[in-house]
């Protein structure tokens, strides 16, 4: 899921601050406190954009009750997947066909607020923003305006674990504790586990003579093209960067060529990760091989954790990602719900958005969870629900609480990814040099993003 974050390390912390009261906000937002927006008694359909089908599930169980203190309002969510959602976005907003509320996250939000296609987030908010995440509120601010009301945050990059397949390599949990992956090898214990947690088609294993890796049978780890979840971390974690503040790409930098380079040799050389054919263009290919047995060790983040509680028929939980050289970087994220500037139905829209930013209609998220909400008052339902359900989810903040790497972004940024994302694909796939191609990836993009 290539999403969030600018190449700047900073450190965010998502421990939950002091919840914000907002007693009765969906009376306070009826028609009785916010007058008859139709003119003529006529329901107002409000339609908000999502990419997550655990966070549209989540939506319209808090819509059914905001419409029920509401009703002139009929709020209607819409599912679009991640990988189309931006492009149709863009299309759609462009078009002047683009849902009242959408799900945004930082990288593309850029040339909508440029464009004047968002709402501002002001004083009819006043009562609620001390109740959201600063770290949020910080990301999408833009020149003193917040755009965008905070729904998510990710924590940081955790290891989801098959504890079956690390029983039948004769490893524990407690063995993936304090791993760490070397460019140079000398120090590296992540790759041996990685090794050993990989059997071929005829039970051979990696660190055992006559593996044959063109033959698959398991993979130890779900190395891939994912921003957010794998190379991001990498880059961090051995000290490069991706962007620079000034929105120019530095991915093609010694420390960056080296975190790639790792990434490559698991894919291609070491062959303990599903080959680039599988993964480049499908994001979800390692999460579905995990839940379906064949991954023992998959780097994502809390986005997947129901999915993955949902989906796997074995034993599972949650390791820290493997330490570099610079320490173990992870990827902080928040998303928004952002407000369409031309809606036809404003005041609804508005009125949505503040139940949206609000404990108790941002409590479905965290009480289903679906994931972590970013408005404070609501996070307890997430640990209390994951906690019903025996999963300690604590990893995910150990991590967000270390340095963080933050997304690319820019007014160009979408170009930008068009740009490079070819010669990553043929990186991945092992046909073009890491130390050839990131810099011919890091020109086009820099070039793109100029316009």
């Amino acid at each position: 899921m290539d999403v969030f974050r600018n190449a700047r390390i900073k450190r965010y912390a998502t421990t939950a601050l002091a919840t914000v009261s907002v007693v009765g906000l969906a009376a306070a937002c009826s028609p009785a406190a916010s007058g008859d927006q139709g003119g003529d008694g006529e329901q107002q359909v409000v339609t908000v954009r999502v990419w997550d089908e655990q966070v549209q599930k989540a939506y319209d169980a808090s819509f059914a009750e905001f419409e029920q203190a509401n009703p002139d309002i009929d709020v209607q969510t819409v599912l679009v997947p991640f990988s189309d959602y931006f492009t149709k976005l863009r299309t759609d907003v462009s078009g002047g066909n683009a849902d009242d509320l959408f799900m945004m996250n930082g990288s593309y939000i850029q040339p909508y607020i440029e464009a004047g296609q968002l709402m501002e987030i002001g004083s009819d908010f006043d009562g609620l923003r001390d109740g959201w995440l600063p770290a949020a509120v910080e990301q999408y601010t833009f020149d003193g305006t917040l755009y965008g009301v905070p729904q998510l945050t990710d924590g940081g990059i955790a290891v989801y674990y098959n504890a079956d397949l690390l029983a039948e390599a004769g490893l524990s949990p407690e063995d993936l504790n304090d791993l760490t992956w070397s460019p140079d090898g000398g120090t590296d214990t992540f790759l041996p586990v990685a090794q050993k947690l990989t059997v071929d088609e005829s039970g051979t294993r990696a660190d055992e003579e006559g593996f044959d890796g063109s033959e698959p049978g398991t993979w130890g780890y779900s190395a891939a093209q994912d921003l957010q979840g794998i190379y991001y971390n990498f880059i961090g974690s051995n000290g490069g960067q991706f962007q620079q503040p000034d929105g120019t790409f530095t991915f093609a930098s010694p420390e960056s060529q080296e975190a790639f380079q790792y990434l490559v040799d698991l894919i291609n050389t070491e062959q303990v990760s599903p080959d680039a054919s599988n993964t480049n263009d499908n994001g979800d290919f390692t999460r579905d091989q995990f839940l379906q047995g064949n991954i023992a060790l998959f780097q994502s983040g809390t986005y997947n954790l129901k999915n993955v509680a949902e989906g796997a028929d074995f034993e599972w939980g949650i390791a820290p990602i493997p330490t570099g050289p610079d320490g173990a970087v992870s990827v902080v994220n928040n998303v928004v719900t952002a407000g369409n500037a031309n809606s036809d139905v404003p005041e609804a829209t508005t009125r949505v958005l503040q139940w949206l930013g609000s404990p108790e209609g941002a409590s479905y998220i965290g009480a289903e969870g679906a994931a972590l909400p970013a408005v404070t008052g609501a996070q307890q339902g997430w640990n209390d629900y994951w906690a019903a359900q025996g999963v300690d989810p604590s990893q995910f903040a150990k991590q967000g609480e270390l340095p963080a790497m933050q997304a690319p972004t820019g007014s160009n940024y979408s170009a930008a990814l068009d740009a490079w994302k070819p010669i990553f694909n043929e990186i991945f796939l092992g046909r073009t040099p890491v130390a050839e191609g990131l810099p011919e990836a890091e020109q086009a993009a820099n070039e793109a993003m100029q316009g």
